[in-house]
């Protein structure tokens, strides 16, 4: 009876230490985690500074007889701007409805979709640019 105490308080005593390193493990892969979805955040947050940047406007003087006329041009946004927030949108509406973890689908479907709508403008824009 002695020998069947003794090797159960030997079991839990082996068991605690087991779950201690379970516990750093657990511990471990959350702060990973938050260090991802930090990296995540400063990327949204840098795409969207991009986006709401103020637009550019140009100013051209043409001297006329009568004097001289002020026309105003607004620069819109590049095609590779507005392919990544299109890319973004649907990329995170994609993920979230695929993923079963919908706003960690959402970030990462909104991430991927807005770097291959750049990348996709940004081909457009080589190519206006050549013409």
């Amino acid at each position: 009876m002695k020998k069947i105490i003794i090797a159960i308080i030997l079991i839990s005593v082996s068991a605690c230490k087991n779950t201690d390193t379970e516990m750093v493990t657990i511990k471990q892969q959350i702060i990973d985690s938050i260090q991802v979805a930090e990296q995540k955040q400063k990327i949204i947050d840098s795409m969207n500074t991009v986006a709401t940047r103020q637009k550019e406007v140009i100013y051209v003087n043409n001297a006329t007889q009568a004097g001289t006329a002020t026309t105003t041009q607004k620069k819109g946004m590049s095609n590779a701007a507005k392919g990544a927030l299109i890319g973004a949108g649907v990329g995170a509406a994609t993920g979230a409805i695929v993923s079963d973890k919908k706003g960690t689908g959402a970030i990462i479907g909104g991430l991927a979709g807005a770097g291959v709508g750049a990348g996709t403008g940004a081909i457009i824009d080589g190519k206006k640019k050549k013409e």
